[in-house]
């Protein structure tokens, strides 16, 4: 039986879902968690493989087509394997579901080949700097080494397009946009820079600190040539071609050109919770009602009533603005 699909009131029809597996991380990078870290969910807190397997089959058989998985640090997970194999078997009314996944690439050296056998079918590694010193300044952490043998052990097990996920920030590595372009096209990875969003544990992101899109673009023409590519469609990224191809880069530019009216994602925290937007302030649990006993039909309302209770947009120019209190590593990307 055909079903609805989660379409909110503005139209917008809503294919793509995010689940954290997990809030914890094994990096501290400046633009999302305080040195010390945070306090994680107690793993009780955490959806078990089961719940999370019947939250993703509900979203399925609502018109989710496409899942990707995130943390924190999804790789943190130990069951992460029978995961992927759990979700990668859903299929909606149009196929399978596609089985994504973004990850800082720690550990992925070992785990590739499996994730691939599994089901995963393609990985977003996020990197914003490929020299040594500067990796260990943004992340606090000297693991560069590990993170590049996970981006060689994804494209070797064929988990591609391997994306590449930057945020320049401004005194630490906005200097160095040119270099990593022209290691992601030696590479054969497609970059995308990411404007810094307010999403900081810290809540300490000024609008005015932030790398744009425009500087970006600037900084990439001064070497490159850059050719837009059309189609974007609901994708969050511009993407280009680079000196004519086959190499693409891609711009996200959250802040300073949103995208948020063809939005088709939905997010789903490691704890649980159902948010229509990165930056929403209020959630909606499923959690609860799945370990009280709720049925498919009882999730199923519960999606279609939080997707049509999304904003037009984030709102971040809003003069009444407000970071979401969770933080990114919280709330999954």
């Amino acid at each position: 039986m055909s079903t609805p699909g989660l379409v909110d009131r503005f139209g917008r029809v809503h294919t793509d879902l995010r689940i954290s597996l997990i809030d914890k991380c094994n990096l501290r990078c400046t633009y999302c968690l305080p040195a010390e870290g945070v306090p994680w969910m107690a793993k009780d807190e955490l959806l078990s493989r089961e719940e999370l397997r019947a939250i993703a089959a509900v979203a399925v058989a609502s018109g989710i087509t496409e899942i990707r998985l995130t943390g924190g640090e999804p790789l943190l997970r130990p069951d992460l394997e029978d995961l992927v194999a759990d979700l990668a078997s859903l299929e909606g009314e149009d196929g399978p579901v596609e089985l994504s996944m973004t990850t800082n690439g720690i550990g992925l050296h070992h785990r590739a080949h499996r994730l691939a056998d599994a089901g995963l079918a393609r990985v977003n590694i996020s990197l914003d700097t490929v020299d040594p010193e500067t990796f260990r300044t943004m992340t606090r952490r000297p693991r560069l080494d590990a993170v590049l043998a996970g981006v060689d052990a994804a494209l070797a097990a064929d988990l591609r397009p391997v994306k590449i996920n930057a945020v320049l920030m401004r005194g630490q590595n906005d200097h160095q946009a040119v270099d990593l372009l022209t290691w992601a096209v030696e590479r054969g990875v497609e970059l995308r820079f990411i404007e810094q969003m307010p999403l900081d544990a810290g809540h300490t992101w000024e609008r005015g600190d932030m790398v744009t899109r425009a500087e970006v673009m600037a900084a990439l023409e001064q070497r490159f040539t850059l050719t837009p590519l059309p189609g974007r469609g609901a994708a969050p990224a511009e993407r280009f071609l680079v000196d004519g191809g086959p190499a693409v880069v891609g711009l996200i530019a959250s802040v300073t050109a949103p995208f948020c009216g063809a939005c088709d994602r939905l997010r789903v925290t490691a704890d649980g919770q159902l948010r229509s937007c990165l930056f929403a302030r209020s959630e909606t649990d499923l959690r609860g009602p799945l370990r009280a006993g709720a049925d498919h039909a009882e999730l199923a309302a519960l999606f279609r009533e939080a997707t049509l209770g999304k904003q037009p947009g984030h709102g971040i120019d809003d003069p009444g603005f407000l970071q979401p209190p969770r933080p990114m590593s919280a709330i999954g990307g």
